[in-house]
């Protein structure tokens, strides 16, 4: 029942990174990186951080929650493989461009995975 959860979690979450990314790439077609995908990893970045360390801290939340939706939403929602191949793929013809890219996704992503922490521990910076 658990890879249920896990793969019913999983479904939406790779569902709704395409949408997202693909509104988000095509409204910012003249950027200089593609801000769907940064979009996507920095919001599950964010989520991710702020429901495990919520459910850690103080607040009971259920296995199969964590399960549907950490695991199986947010794991399909952010997306690591695209990242490295978008970086590498704008890296071969841009090398600058692409370390924008890399740049801004590592660092954004950790930025709000770590507010996410704060905030699921109940402290505000």
């Amino acid at each position: 029942m658990k890879s249920l959860y896990v793969a019913f979690g999983g479904a939406l979450g790779a569902v709704s990174r395409y949408v997202i990314s693909k509104f988000i790439n095509s409204s910012f077609s003249f950027s200089f990186v593609p801000w769907g995908t940064i979009f996507v990893n920095v919001v599950g970045s964010f989520l991710l951080s702020f429901l495990m360390f919520l459910s850690i801290s103080k607040t009971d939340i259920s296995q199969t929650f964590i399960l549907f939706f950490g695991t199986g939403f947010l794991g399909a929602f952010t997306t690591f493989s695209t990242f490295a191949y978008e970086f590498l793929s704008i890296f071969l013809t841009q090398p600058l461009r692409a370390t924008v890219y890399f740049i801004a996704n590592i660092f954004l992503g950790f930025f709000a995975a770590i507010l996410g922490m704060f905030l699921g521990r109940g402290r505000i910076l």
